[in-house]
């Protein structure tokens, strides 16, 4: 089990990277940066092309909403600093994470700002957080999953608990939400905790 970094004592010092690509689902990305700047998280956010072309269709105005949430940079920016292991960040956030991403990751083929930076968290052992979003899954999509999960990276598919009995479709949202909160080290109060 790998040894993950997380910098400082209090959610306000965490960095953080959050990646959102083509895959369905672009309002959990939406909703973990809105999450992350409400806790003055430094965030970056890389949109993928794919991802700006769901957002446009299950989302339109959330390209303006993350610019509100952090610097937005484009996949194709593979000279930001997030590229390099000198940045410094605390983790990566990859939500919704695409098949494609996923299977890049899982294969060292770092081909755009998402997939090096992720690959940047896995060679610095920082912690990585992969929001796969596909159904059914095939036996490739599982093998990389078990893959990346060997090497301690954080794999959660975006599938809600419905024990607290949720009643709109922000209640479902915000349980995974919540549980990438947890992933990286931040408060939140977005889901109801089983017991409590």
């Amino acid at each position: 089990m790998r040894g993950w970094i997380i910098g400082g004592s209090g959610a306000s010092s965490l960095r953080i990277v959050l990646g959102i690509t083509g895959a369905s689902g672009v309002v959990y990305g939406v909703r973990v940066a809105e999450e992350l700047a409400m806790n003055e998280v430094g965030l970056t956010i890389v949109v993928s092309d794919a991802a700006r072309k769901v957002l446009a269709t299950e989302m339109p105005e959330g390209v303006a909403v993350l610019e509100k949430c952090g610097r937005v940079l484009g996949a194709g920016e593979v000279e930001a600093d997030v590229a390099s292991g000198s940045a410094k960040f605390d983790a990566t956030v990859i939500c919704p994470c695409s098949m494609k991403t996923l299977s890049a990751i899982a294969n060292g083929y770092a081909n755009n700002l998402i997939t090096r930076n992720a690959d940047v968290a896995l060679k610095e052992h920082r912690r990585l957080v992969l929001v796969v979003r596909e159904t059914p899954l095939n036996a490739i999509h599982l093998e990389n999953m078990l893959k990346l999960a060997r090497l301690g990276v954080v794999v959660m598919p975006a599938s809600p608990g419905f024990y607290y009995k949720p009643k709109t479709i922000d209640d479902l949202v915000n349980y995974i939400v919540g549980k990438v909160m947890d992933a990286v080290g931040a408060e939140s109060n977005l889901y109801k905790r089983w017991g409590s």
